[in-house]
């Protein structure tokens, strides 16, 4: 298994939010690199062989057949459902409204764009943000597959979406802010975005205790979701400290981990965590 060369990488410098403005140095800015460079590339086998199998799959990532309802799972192509990398369904608890406008932060295949748009219908729009080229090749293919016509994806890091102040009410993301080394980063782009008022619903993996720094600066535990979690009670300051009200942890589920000696993996949690922006920020 690869390690990355410092541990810094995953704390890197606002500046590396994508926006071509990034300010990092030296090993600090390889070690990004390197992890965004293997993130793209794990992600991107899942999208070209269209299923998320056994020789691919993390141990925190559940498949699509048991975290959604096989009427959700009717209503999209199988490869939406077989690219599928989460670790929960925030669709299914995030009581989407006709005609609101949602962004899905890497949103993959697709699954969870398709299930919104579902429910925002025509007077709504659902907009997937992805930074693997051929993730989102494989969800414009099942856009079109699906003839949904209200659904938009984007090219685009989720700590710097190519998307106007204030212009979304619902953000979900499904096991992706696992992946972001600054997830403070990621939190304020999600402030950034909502409309007053405005909230998010998110399935990620936290852990309830520091992770060893083994995993932490090891490149496939990063990608498989497990190098990047954050302490759970840092993850939720993180979210109050932005300026969000009314935070709910609404799911709280352990992983069984099956990795013999590695009784830290115990500390791994799937959680779904909801949130507001203040009507009057």
């Amino acid at each position: 298994m690869k390690l990355l060369n410092s541990v810094n990488v995953v704390q890197p410098r606002t500046g590396c939010g994508g926006t071509g403005n990034c300010t990092c140095k030296g090993e600090q800015h390889n070690d990004m690199t390197q992890l965004v460079d293997a993130i793209q590339e794990r992600y991107g086998q899942i999208a070209e062989r269209g299923s998320f199998n056994e020789s691919l799959a993390s141990s925190c990532c559940g498949n699509a057949s048991s975290l959604y309802s096989d009427t959700d799972l009717s209503t999209i192509t199988p490869q939406a459902a077989g690219a599928s990398a989460g670790c929960g369904n925030p669709v299914g608890i995030a009581d989407v409204k006709p005609g609101e406008t949602v962004l899905d932060l890497g949103s993959g295949g697709g699954i969870d764009c398709f299930l919104a748009a579902q429910a925002t219908g025509d007077a709504g729009h659902v907009y997937g943000v992805d930074m693997t080229l051929a993730m989102l090749k494989l969800a414009r293919e099942n856009a079109e597959k699906l003839d949904v016509q209200n659904v938009t994806f984007l090219a685009g890091r989720i700590e710097a979406v190519p998307m106007p102040d204030e212009s979304i009410d619902l953000i979900i993301s499904n096991c992706v802010i696992a992946l972001a080394p600054d997830k403070k980063l990621v939190f304020e782009e999600i402030f950034r975005l909502l409309k007053p008022g405005g909230r998010f619903v998110v399935a990620d993996v936290v852990s309830t205790t520091e992770l060893p720094l083994e995993a932490r600066r090891n490149m496939a535990e990063w990608v498989s979701c497990i190098g990047g979690a954050d302490l759970m009670s840092r993850y939720l300051d993180r979210i109050s400290e932005t300026g969000f009200v009314d935070l709910d942890v609404m799911t709280d589920v352990p992983f069984q981990s099956d990795a013999d000696g590695d009784q830290w993996r115990e500390s791994l949690r799937g959680v779904t965590v909801r949130a507001f922006k203040p009507a009057s920020a």
